[in-house]
């Protein structure tokens, strides 16, 4: 039994070293569906190659589709910048020719017991307004006869009161009753005025 064992052993293990591979013959495939190659039964489809396929060759790759800039999205930037453009003017329109100011109220005051020798009298002349921007246009009329040319004073937005001053140097000795008025021409006529005494005894 030791013989048949070693015998059995020496011939596997020459079968195993001097025999090579057994020849594998060349099996053509079924059939062949454009790029796909089906080899007996039981093979699934495979999917179509998303290249096409060069025999002997390179493999093409698609292009890669051209990147298209929405035209809208141009026109939005250009539309958003003529709308803060047409609401800047609108805004620098309406403050130059919206509604102009309004005159609330006129006084005219000065120091209660008139000026002194050689003194000038301070005039002063408070016109209230609504707080609009615009100008005021004004004269003064004096008790002696004399009128100012027309004067203007400018107003800004928020601006709720012009102080006007007149100074009325008064000379020599005596006592003169004096009256000075305010005369407001625009945006609406309106007049104010006081009275007070100049005195100098010498």
């Amino acid at each position: 039994m030791s013989d048949d064992n070693d015998y059995s052993a020496t011939v596997l293990g020459s079968h195993w070293i001097s025999g090579g591979p057994l020849p594998v013959e060349d099996v053509a495939p079924d059939r062949v569906d454009g790029s796909v190659l089906r080899f007996g039964p039981g093979v699934t489809a495979a999917a179509v190659a998303p290249f096409a396929v060069v025999p002997g060759g390179t493999l093409t790759l698609p292009a890669p589709a051209p990147v298209r800039r929405s035209r809208w999205a141009g026109l939005r930037r250009y539309t958003l910048a003529a709308v803060v453009l047409l609401a800047v003017l609108g805004y620098l329109a309406w403050q130059r020719l919206g509604p102009s100011v309004a005159v609330r109220d006129v006084t005219v005051s000065t120091a209660a017991g008139g000026p002194t020798c050689g003194a000038a009298a301070d005039v002063l002349a408070v016109v209230a307004t609504d707080g609009r921007p615009g100008t005021l246009t004004y004269r003064w009329i004096r008790s002696d006869g004399t009128r100012s040319e027309q004067l203007t004073e400018r107003v800004a937005r928020g601006q709720h009161e012009a102080r006007l001053h007149l100074l009325w140097t008064f000379q020599g000795t005596g006592s003169y009753p004096a009256r000075a008025e305010l005369e407001l021409l625009e945006p609406a006529r309106r007049t104010a005025a006081v009275e007070f005494t100049y005195q100098c005894s010498g």
